[in-house]
């Protein structure tokens, strides 16, 4: 995948890995337009992205992402890569009472896998027209082994598995299908669960663009491919050892 001269749309752009890797695109040469759901947020962001255009929008909105969709396409119909970046978690216990699992869960799962099969699906006929296109879907290391995110995990594990169904069946497309899998990384999204422990935003991001141009398609990041290869052999021990567990007493 050509790595300059594109046009990007990047939901979830205003911060963290989204906000790294807009830049990171913007240095390469490409046309980048962002989302956030916060406008105050989002002309912050842009103050860091000269040049690039942002859109309010909370893709788990219908109305938001549907107004997104018909934007691009009357506005700026060249974009011809649309990563998926925006993101919800809650961190508790599930075991807790009063914690409204449910209604957490829900939002996870809108957010994070819903909101992103309905802007790809609006999208899809504009990617479809370019000569080379891409969907990007950012999941997790925790979507092959679950961590402390108990729901969160569950819902980028939905991701993994509708990313691998729908890159099966764009095989005859235009269109290459990618996911980003990073492992913990030091952003505020992830303060709660000791962020400030995982790698740097920018690492994800240049990580990210050294794999588009090569076309690797799942993009395991840092100890996301240890856990994976750990996974592979032995998946209980990849649990454990994703939670912090010593089983071998």
């Amino acid at each position: 995948m050509k790595t300059t001269n594109n046009t990007v749309l990047i939901s979830g752009g205003t911060a963290g890995i989204g906000l790294e890797i807009a830049k990171q695109l913007l240095s390469n040469g490409n046309k980048v337009i962002i989302t956030g759901r916060n406008q105050e947020r989002l002309e912050k962001a842009l103050q860091q992205l000269p040049n690039a255009i942002g859109i309010q929008c909370d893709v788990s909105k219908e109305s938001d992402s549907n107004k997104l969709a018909e934007t691009i396409i009357e506005k700026y119909p060249d974009v011809n890569i649309l990563r998926n970046n925006a993101g919800a978690a809650f961190f508790y216990n599930l075991t807790d009472e009063n914690i409204n699992a449910f209604a957490k869960a829900e939002a996870e799962i809108i957010t994070n896998y819903l909101s992103i099969i309905r802007l790809n699906e609006s999208l899809l006929p504009l990617l479809k027209s370019k000569k080379e296109a891409a969907i990007v879907n950012v999941s997790s290391v925790v979507a092959f082994v679950p961590g402390s995110l108990t729901t969160y995990s569950a819902s980028k594990a939905a991701l993994h598995s509708y990313t691998q169904s729908l890159r099966i069946s764009l095989t005859d497309s235009s269109i290459k299908v990618f996911e980003l899998m990073p492992p913990l990384v030091n952003t505020e999204f992830s303060a709660v669960i000791g962020g400030s422990n995982g790698i740097e935003p920018s690492v994800v991001a240049e990580h990210f663009v050294r794999a588009l141009e090569k076309d690797e398609y799942e993009i395991r990041v840092g100890k996301t491919e240890d856990i994976y290869r750990l996974f592979l052999v032995n998946p209980e021990e990849a649990l454990n050892a994703m939670n912090g567990i010593n089983r071998k007493n």
